[in-house]
């Protein structure tokens, strides 16, 4: 197995309204009961942590580019003075690509559905609400050619160009199974042109099937690079799984604004390569229209936009020397490198570019083929490998067969109905101090009022 382990945006149309007051001036507090005062602070905690669960919301052409931070942030903009991604092919394993919105248009150069249930373009958006919209989210943050010289949204590498390839996850899914979809898809990208394979989704477990390793040393043997994202603690996975398990794989978790590890918008692992934002993303909808969401699903494709640029500006260099450029040009970050939360550290698109990075001879996040060689030989072709237990799970319990779903922007009502992480990560102690708090409370106004009886009878 392989080692690793500014200015604020305005708020989108939509958004909560901001509390604005002139410079200068001085609220005068006004006095209040101690019992008051103490619900009104509670309150105002319960209000600002909620701001921060808050799924996607609407914005306008105009507000998207302001709101697009990593572009500077990360290296995007200085890198285009060399390459724009041009000439380089992506293709996005994803649940269906609007081709037709405004911000990609052109991008999309073809697809092909693997699910039975879409279109054959690969552009027929599968899955509820917010499946539906999560490929054309993912493809606008890689290739977005924005809708003007200012406004919409323009990719990390705008002028790469996009292969769809739908799949049916879930409850949506027909006939093919989803890990027979995926093998397919990532054969159909390679013998399609596909230099860059993005794959925002996961399996949930540690292992993958057999099919998988045909399917994608089939893209390695090809000189394909394939991007992975890590996974989100918020929708459940708090250690990455498969794609982002497989030797050669790209695999990336996501930090925040601050460049900090993503509590929900993240997950951790050995086999993370490299970090990018997975908070306050922008992404276009099918049929029109912006959104806010969070998740490593979009962390992936900027990374795939830095691996494109790179394939653009040095086309002689095989994929293991582009992974190499950006692994090792990444900003550390979080002490030990590679660490199982940051990988090698925070993306640099620039220096991935334009730096100088000594040539390797082998992929630097593994070898799937060794991998294969090692591992399978010990399993019975016919006892598959049993699914990796979730947490809390009853080990002696049958093996359920792996679901791969897409990795979601976070719900709002996860605040109100949360993962067990979450539970015991935030609502446990925050019931205990609130509890205590409001005993302490209680307590004082039970004292000044017994200090008051006292002085009136005097």
């Amino acid at each position: 197995m392989r080692r690793s382990a500014a200015r604020q945006p305005r708020v989108a149309a939509g958004g909560p309204a901001a509390s604005v007051r002139p410079r200068g001036a001085r609220a005068r507090p006004a006095r209040t009961h101690p019992a008051r005062r103490l619900a009104s602070v509670a309150a105002a905690a319960a209000i600002a942590i909620a701001s921060t669960l808050v799924p996607a919301t609407a914005a306008r052409a105009d507000q998207v580019r302001d709101l697009e931070y990593w572009l500077n942030d990360y290296g995007f903009a200085q890198a285009w003075n060399t390459t724009r991604g041009a000439g380089v092919k992506v293709a996005v394993i994803d649940t269906g690509v609007d081709g037709s919105v405004p911000d990609l248009a052109g991008a999309v150069v073809g697809g092909t559905d693997v699910s039975g249930v879409g279109a054959a373009s690969g552009q027929k958006p599968l899955g509820d609400a917010e499946s539906a919209n999560h490929g054309t989210w993912v493809a606008s943050l890689l290739a977005g050619r924005g809708t003007g010289p200012d406004s919409g949204v323009l990719g990390a590498a705008p002028d790469a160009t996009i292969l769809s390839a739908s799949v049916a996850l879930g409850k949506a899914m027909g006939p093919v199974g989803s890990d027979e979809q995926i093998a397919e898809a990532v054969r159909w990208a390679v013998d399609n042109g596909a230099s860059v394979i993005n794959m925002s989704l996961t399996r949930n477990t540690l292992d993958w099937p057999t099919s998988w390793d045909e399917a994608f040393q089939y893209a390695f043997s090809h000189d394909v690079v394939i991007v992975a994202a890590a996974g989100n603690r918020g929708s459940g996975t708090s250690e990455v799984g498969a794609p982002a398990t497989i030797p050669g794989v790209l695999t990336v978790a996501g930090v925040d604004r601050a460049g900090k590890a993503s509590f929900d918008a993240s997950a951790q692992g050995i086999t993370i390569g490299v970090s990018a934002p997975s908070e306050q993303l922008v992404g276009a909808n099918p049929g029109g229209g912006y959104v806010q969401w969070a998740g490593t699903s979009g962390a992936a494709p900027l990374v795939s936009g830095a691996v494109a640029l790179v394939r653009a500006a040095h086309p002689e260099l095989k994929a293991p020397d582009v992974i190499e450029r950006i692994i090792r040009t990444a900003k550390p970050a979080g002490g030990t490198v590679p660490s199982p939360i940051y990988g090698y550290g925070l993306l640099d698109a620039a220096a991935a570019v334009t730096a100088s990075v000594p040539h390797v001879t082998a992929n630097p996040m593994g070898d799937l083929g060794d991998w294969i060689r090692i591992h399978r030989r010990a399993e019975s072709p016919s006892t598959p490998a049993p699914s990796t237990p979730a947490p809390g799970g009853d080990p002696q319990a049958a093996p359920v067969p792996a679901k791969l779903t897409p990795e979601r922007a976070l719900p709002w009502n996860r605040f109100f109905w949360p993962q067990w992480s979450v539970l015991t990560a935030f609502w446990l102690p925050f019931g205990l101090i609130a509890g205590f708090l409001a005993l302490v409370a209680l307590g004082g106004v039970g004292v000044w009022s017994h200090f008051r009886r006292m002085r009136s009878k005097e």
